[in-house]
Formats: structure tokens, C-alpha cells, sequence
């Protein structure tokens, strides 16, 4: 009975379209106060407790990073580059824009960071180059998702925190995953725009494209450092965060003489609210998950899909599937792992699924939920952007999530293709 009042208090909340973290306090704080069982006083220590923790000091300087690359020259300069050297093919201007995504995934951890800084940037390019808004609009959207599987990834950052798991591990596992799902969209999105007609951009010169890889390569060398320092054990990747912020001001100030005190400005109060909105979510379903935990809702759940005859590892991601295709559909991702995992984790090991690949798995799940409605970010970054109606940048993005399921499915299985990367690094 409790756990029904739980969730229709959260329920209730979100409905009344408060913000997801103050409707996890709001409805836990009632359900202890109803119960007249725990110390109203334990909610702010748990909440600071579970903030009191060394990785998650990665978040804020990865974000940080992240805005640095979108407002401090670094994004403009890299999309300058692709578009010389690749713009001219047909199909180009998509490839340029999912491997722009990519680039700013490997540094930001941010899906709706990631929309935002290279949609703002490439669709206004692609519907003057001749392609279809709504084509433009859902190709952003999806490659934007990017954020959050190639690593550094915020999410992952948050899974390997509440699972207890390897951060490195975490990020070496999605190193191939990212790649692949980069490369399968650069392919979709090369055939379709050939039999659409899509156009081209008029050939660039080599002086033109020596010049712009020149001033790219600046901001290019950012993922190899960042990834390098981790993968090479000279920093932990909260160390790394920094090093990629203090790169990224490096390189903005004095390669790209980007000095205004308004910029930089923006560029903190956005990092300070993007950081701040995360955290406060964190520490939110921190509580959700006490409570939970108190009335036994994990075990619960455990003995009940346990009880199940046929469940193995096919009916387990099947279920968890559906599972977060739901919650994403209302809530965003930090929000549906820190919630989900104190549940399933038990059950994933019963099963005997490696934490390292349902990771992956569940990030995945998470890119088709940041672009599926009411509550998919990347489509309301994109609607910002493009100046349209959310409808119109979900029907482009149908085609994607096709793509993303699929791709999905072929993860699921093939362990190895998670595995392998950190299991070489282990040996």
C-alpha cells in the first residue's frame, strides 16, 4: 500500500509539472512522515551523503568542458573542418553532423548539451544546403544522444556510482558501442539522403581545407588527451575533467582569442545550472531509493520476477527494455537510473549479466529516451533551436529510433562487443 502511495504522489507531482527532483523529495519526505517510522532529520544528511562522493566530482568539470567546446570557438571551428573536407560528397553535410556530435560527445557526457551545440551549428545548414527540415531536425536529435554512450559519459559516471562499478571499465565499454552506433547512422544517413537527392556543398580547395584542419586541430587533440590520461592510468577521470576544462580555456582564449566577459559568463552560469539541476537529481533519488529500500521494494520485486519460470537473460533485458522505453517517455535518464538500478541490479547478477554490458544496454535505452515524447530533452533542445513544433522533430527522429532499437538488439546480443575492450585493458 505504501509503495502505491509512493509512486501516485510522484505521479501527481510530475503531472502538476513540478521538477523531477523536487517531486522525488516532495513524495519520499511525505511517505516518512506518514510512516512515523525515520528521523525527518536523516533526509538532508542522506541527501548531502550521497553528493560526498570523489567520482562525482567529474560532472561538473566535464560539463564545464562541454560548454567551453559548444561557445569557445572549439565546435564552430571542428564543424569549418568536416564540412571542407567531407561537405561535398553527397550525403556530407549529415556525415559532418554526426561526427560533429561525436567529437562533442567524447567530451561533454551530454546528450541535450551535445543537441544544442551542434544543432544550433548544422541545421540551419542542412535546410539551406536543400535537405528537409524535418530530416535535419530528427538526424541532431538522434546524433545528439551520442552524449551519453561514448565516453566521457555522464550517465555512466552515475551507474558506476550506484552500482559500485569501475568508472574506467565503464568508459572502455562504451568505446566500441559509441563507434559502431556512430558509424551505423553515418551509413543510414549517406543512403537515404543519395535516394532523396540531398544536396551538396560546392567542393572546398586544399588551401581552404589545410587551413581548416589547422585551426580544428586544436580542439581535436582535446578527446585524445582526455581519453589518453584515463585509458593510460595518468588520471582518474574526475582528474581528467578538469584537465579537459582547463584545456578548453586554454585553447579558447588564446588560439581562438575568445576574451568576452559576457561569453565566459554565460559559459558559467550555464555549466552552474547544468551541474546543479544534475546533482539535485542525484541526491533526490538518493532518498526515492532509501525508502524503497526500507519497505523492501527491491526484494520484492526481486522474488517476484525471480518466481517468473521463464525468466533467463533474454526475458530480463525484453522486460527492462519496455521498462525504460516507459520511464523514458516521462523522465530523463540520471532520474530512471538512479531509480531502476537498486531494483534490478540483484536480479541482473541472478541472472548472470555482466553489470559492464547491461550498462551499455540501459545507456542505449537511454539515447531512444531522449528522443521520444512528452519528455525527450534532445526533441525540446531541437524544437528551441529550429523554431518547430515537437511533433515535426519527433517524426524525423522515427527513422533514427528504428536504427537505435535494432542496433540495441545486436548489443544485447553480443556481450563481447562491450566486453572486449575492457577485459584487454584488465589483462
Amino acid at each position: 500500500m505504501n509503495t502505491i502511495l509512493l509512486f501516485s504522489a510522484f505521479s501527481l507531482f510530475l503531472l502538476l509539472r513540478i521538477p523531477i527532483a523536487i517531486a522525488l523529495v516532495a513524495s519520499t519526505t511525505l511517505m516518512f512522515w506518514l510512516s512515523d517510522s525515520f528521523s525527518m532529520w536523516t533526509i538532508p544528511q542522506k541527501m548531502f551523503t550521497s553528493l560526498n562522493h570523489t567520482t562525482l566530482m567529474a560532472i561538473p568539470g566535464f560539463v564545464l568542458a562541454g560548454t567551453i567546446i559548444a561557445k569557445g570557438g572549439i565546435a564552430k571551428y571542428l564543424i569549418e573542418a568536416l564540412r571542407a573536407w567531407i561537405g561535398h560528397v553527397s550525403g556530407g553535410l549529415s556525415v559532418v553532423t554526426i561526427l560533429a556530435c561525436s567529437f562533442f560527445a567524447a567530451i561533454s557526457g551530454s546528450s541535450p548539451a551535445t543537441a544544442a551545440a551542434i544543432g544550433s551549428i548544422m541545421v540551419p545548414a542542412m535546410v539551406e544546403a536543400g535537405y528537409s527540415k524535418r530530416y535535419a531536425m530528427g538526424l541532431v536529435a538522434a546524433s545528439g544522444t551520442l552524449g551519453i554512450l561514448i565516453p566521457p559519459s555522464i550517465p555512466l559516471i552515475v551507474y558506476g556510482v550506484v552500482t559500485e562499478q569501475s568508472i574506467g571499465q565503464l568508459f572502455m565499454a562504451g568505446v566500441i558501442p559509441g563507434i559502431g552506433l556512430t558509424l551505423l547512422l553515418v551509413v543510414y544517413s549517406i543512403i537515404y539522403a543519395r535516394m532523396k537527392g540531398y544536396g551538396k556543398l560546392e567542393k572546398a580547395g586544399w588551401k581552404e581545407r589545410w587551413r581548416s584542419l589547422k585551426m580544428a586541430s586544436w580542439g581535436g587533440l582535446l578527446p585524445i588527451l582526455v581519453l589518453g590520461c584515463i585509458y593510460s592510468g595518468a588520471t582518474t577521470p574526475t582528474e581528467a575533467s578538469i584537465v579537459s576544462a582547463a584545456y578548453g580555456v586554454i585553447v579558447s582564449l588564446v588560439v581562438y582569442k575568445e576574451r568576452s566577459i559576457k561569453k565566459w559568463l554565460e559559459i558559467l552560469k550555464e555549466s552552474i545550472g547544468i551541474t546543479a539541476m544534475i546533482m539535485l537529481i542525484i541526491a533526490s533519488a538518493m532518498i526515492f531509493s532509501l525508502y524503497m529500500t526500507q519497505e523492501q521494494i527491491p526484494q520484492a520485486l526481486a522474488e517476484a520476477m525471480l518466481s517468473m519460470d521463464a525468466l533467463n537473460k533474454v526475458m530480463f533485458f525484453a522486460l527492462t527494455a519496455i521498462l525504460f522505453f516507459i520511464l523514458g517517455m516521462f523522465l530523463e535518464s540520471s532520474s530512471i537510473m538512479l531509480i531502476t538500478l537498486p531494483l534490478l541490479l540483484p536480479i541482473m547478477l541472478s541472472v548472470d549479466i555482466n553489470p559492464i554490458h547491461f550498462a551499455i544496454v540501459m545507456i542505449i535505452n537511454m539515447e531512444i529516451a531522449q528522443i521520444t515524447p512528452p519528455v525527450g530533452l534532445n526533441l525540446f533542445v531541437i524544437c528551441g533551436i529550429a523554431k518547430s513544433s515537437l511533433s515535426e522533430v519527433f517524426k524525423g527522429s522515427i527513422p533514427f529510433i528504428v536504427v537505435m532499437i535494432a542496433y540495441m538488439v545486436f548489443v544485447m546480443a553480443w556481450p563481447e562487443f562491450t566486453l572486449w575492450l575492457p577485459k584487454q585493458v584488465i589483462q
